[in-house]
C-alpha cells in the first residue's frame, strides 16, 4: 500500500502484474504547459542595452535644423540639409543624354554632391561623390583608394 500511495502522488499508475510504470497523461500535459509557459515568459524578456549612443538614437531622434529641395520640371534638383549632430548633406542632379551599348541615346541622371560627419575620434570627416553612366564614385579620408599596380 505505501508504493501505491507514493507513485499515486507522483501521478504514475502501475498496471497490474507489471513492474513498470507509466506517467499520469495529466501531469504530462501539465508538464508540457508548464515548459511553454517558461519558453514564452522567456522570449518576452526585453533584452536592455546599456550603450548610451544607442539608447539615444531610440529615444530622441536628431533634429533636422536646415532642410532645402528644388526639383525643376526637367528632372534636374538640388538638395541640402543639416542635422543637430553635424552631419550635412548636399547633392545636385542633372539630366544627361548618353549613348548605350547599341549606340542608342539614353537618358540619365549625374548626381555630385557630399556629405560630413564627427567620426568616433571627433573629427568632420566630407566624403564627396558622383554618379553618372559610369556608376558612383567617392573620394574621402575613409574611403579606400586602389593602389596603382607593379608589373
Amino acid at each position: 500500500m505505501y508504493k501505491r500511495i507514493s507513485f499515486e502522488r507522483l501521478g504514475i499508475s502501475r498496471s497490474s502484474g507489471s513492474n513498470e510504470t507509466k506517467p499520469n497523461a495529466s501531469n504530462m500535459k501539465m508538464m508540457i504547459a508548464v515548459a511553454l509557459t517558461l519558453v514564452a515568459v522567456a522570449s518576452a524578456v526585453p533584452v536592455a542595452d546599456t550603450r548610451e549612443e544607442v539608447r539615444r538614437v531610440y529615444v530622441e531622434p536628431i533634429k533636422i535644423v536646415r532642410s532645402e529641395s528644388s526639383q525643376q520640371p526637367a528632372g534636374d534638383y538640388v538638395f541640402s540639409f543639416e542635422t543637430a549632430n553635424g552631419i550635412t548633406r548636399e547633392e545636385n542632379g542633372q539630366l544627361k543624354e548618353v549613348l548605350d551599348e547599341e549606340n542608342k541615346p539614353q537618358t540619365v541622371v549625374a548626381v555630385r554632391g557630399a556629405y560630413s560627419y564627427t567620426d568616433n575620434d571627433g573629427k568632420i570627416e566630407t566624403i564627396n561623390y558622383y554618379a553618372d553612366e559610369t556608376g558612383f564614385h567617392a573620394e574621402g579620408p575613409s574611403i579606400p583608394t586602389v593602389a596603382p599596380s607593379r608589373r
